[in-house]
Formats: structure tokens, sequence, C-alpha cells
């Protein structure tokens, strides 16, 4: 198994939560599981497509003004040096991404804007079709023409294209005209698990032909099972690993923190209440998914090596092969 001091030496990587960013929110709070099983970088979500499309440059404003009063421990960074130094100093790293292009209110002049602010990768669409393409649980529609700049764009300015949530031909068609590496910032198989938000095989096989990475969620509808467990997201891992190999392979458990006891202004639920047509009953969503805690890390490590990870697979899961994808796509 991965030693202690070997796990303390590891970068660790978690390339998105799940919380929903909102004004006001806790951040302390909210942080303070990723800071406790020592993650040194982490990818903050700050739209997606249910909002309206300037809650995600409030969500910006609102983080930039108060992350270092509210975790001192955080540095909102630009650049993989940056993270290094962050990590060096026992920071964490902070950046962050936006779930759908409906952020972009239709101007490819904002992808630029948007990283400028911070932002690092974005994904086409949450779950439903919109202005650049299609959502997972919606028609399998093609890249738009607009689509089609935006990725052009996001190479250009060195946003990472991310294809998580998003409909089939969209995402294979996105990985066929970007020229940098593209990834699936937390996506599960589908082969071990049939469900819409997962991705196949084909899929898989075109991330990694990019050069990119398939980062596992830690979601119990998207691993098939009751309660999410380490164990079926090592299988997931190993799964992706044996279908390319571990370096296409990185941990992003999209973990939503338990906050309704000092927290009323609103959560995923109350969201789900009002926008049903993002989580399709049929789907079998009904407001109470859950996911792994991020806190049970140390638990996901023993059980890759338990089922044959080396402490070099691992320690590219845990950070490095996310970190291979920043190092050659931000500018």
């Amino acid at each position: 198994m991965l030693d202690i001091a070997a796990y303390a030496h590891a970068l660790i990587w978690d390339d998105h939560c799940g919380f929903e960013m909102q004004p006001g929110a806790p951040l302390s709070e909210l942080l303070a599981p990723w800071r406790d099983v020592g993650v040194d970088y982490l990818s903050i979500n700050v739209g997606f497509d249910p909002k309206p499309w300037h809650r995600t440059i409030e969500n910006i404003a609102y983080l930039r003004r108060r992350l270092p009063d509210a975790a001192p421990y955080c540095e909102l960074v630009k650049t993989v040096a940056d993270i290094d130094r962050v990590r060096a100093n026992g920071g964490m790293a902070i950046t962050f991404d936006i779930e759908g292009m409906n952020a972009l209110n239709g101007h490819l002049e904002m992808v630029q804007v948007y990283y400028d602010l911070g932002v690092r990768h974005m994904l086409f669409a949450y779950n439903r079709n919109n202005l650049a393409g299609a959502g997972c649980h919606d028609d399998d529609v093609s890249l738009t023409e607009f689509g089609r700049a935006v990725v052009v764009e996001m190479n250009r300015v060195g946003m990472v294209v991310d294809c998580s949530h998003s409909g089939r031909r969209t995402t294979l068609e996105a990985m066929e005209i970007s020229s940098d590496p593209v990834i699936f910032s937390h996506s599960n198989p589908k082969a071990l698990c049939e469900h819409g938000r997962n991705i196949d095989d084909d899929q898989i096989k075109a991330c990694a032909a990019t050069g990119g990475v398939i980062g596992i969620n830690g979601v119990n509808h998207f691993l098939g099972e009751e309660i999410a467990s380490p164990a079926g997201i090592a299988r997931h891992a190993a799964y992706v690993a044996e279908l390319t190999s571990p370096e296409h392979v990185g941990i992003s458990l999209d973990f939503d923190p338990d906050l309704s006891e000092i927290d009323e202004s609103g959560n995923i639920h109350d969201l789900f209440l009002e926008h049903k047509e993002y989580w399709p009953e049929e789907a079998g969503y009904d407001g109470t998914i859950a996911g792994l805690d991020v806190r049970r890390l140390p638990k996901i490590v023993d059980e890759l090596a338990r089922i044959g990870f080396t402490n070099e697979d691992i320690t590219g899961i845990l950070g490095a092969n996310f970190r291979r994808i920043a190092t050659q796509v931000w500018k």
C-alpha cells in the first residue's frame, strides 16, 4: 500500500467540488474537508447552466474578495508554478471551473474574461442542451457553430476543455477539434454503471487519445451503489486504467459538504425542485444524491493499492495526471 509518508508527499488534486457556490456561502466551513485531508489543489465550481449567466460573475467576485479572509490557507493561483509554491508553503491552491457555456451569454469574448478571473476549465453543458451543444440528459446533438468556436478560443487562451455532463456527439466532436488535451473532470464509465451521466468506452478512449484525463467522481448514482464507497471508486478507476492506462485517470469526487445546520440560504435540493428538467426523474434523480466524503480519500488510496495499482500509478491518479494537463494547457 501507499504508505503515510508517500501519501503526504503526493500532490493531491481535486478537479471539481460539488457545492453550489453563492454569494454569502460559508467558505471556511465549505472548504474545511479538503483542508482536513491535505488537498493541495481544488477547482471550485462558480456557475452552471441552471443559474443566470451573471450569477457566475457574482460568484467569482465574491470568491475573489472573500477567500483571503475566510480561508487564508487558500490562494487563487494562475500558473502551475503558483500551485507548487502554495503547496510548498502548506496552503491549498484554488482555481475555478464553470459547468456549462450558458455562462458565456453567447459571447465568445467571455472565455478570455473568465480565464483572466481564474477559470481554468469549462464544460459545454450541464445535462441539458444549450447554445454550445448537447447535455447528457437531452437530445444527442452535435456541437453548434458557437460551440466549435469556443473550443478553438479555449485552446487559444489556455482554458482546459471539459466534457463532463455533456452529450456524446458533442464530446466526441470536441475531442476531434481540440488541439490540446481534453478532460472529463468528473465522469465515470458507463460500462460499470448504465447511467446517462456516465461515459462510454469510445468517449474514454477518445479522451485518452488527446492525452487527457478522466476524473472519477464519488456520487452514488454514478458509481452504481446505494452508498458510495472507496472500493467503488477504485473499481471505476481500474476500468478506465485498463481500457487506456493509469496516466489517464484522476479523482474528482464532486463532494458537496452538508452544511444544512449552519447555512439556510438554499442548497442543491432547493435547486432540484426549481429546475427538475436538469435532473430527470427517469434518470433516477430524486433530490437525494449523495457522494463520498473527500475526507475518505486515504481509504480510496488503500483500495487502489489493494487492487494492484503501483505507487507511481497512485501518485498520478491523486494529482500528477491532472497537473500534467495544466502544464500543457494553461498559459
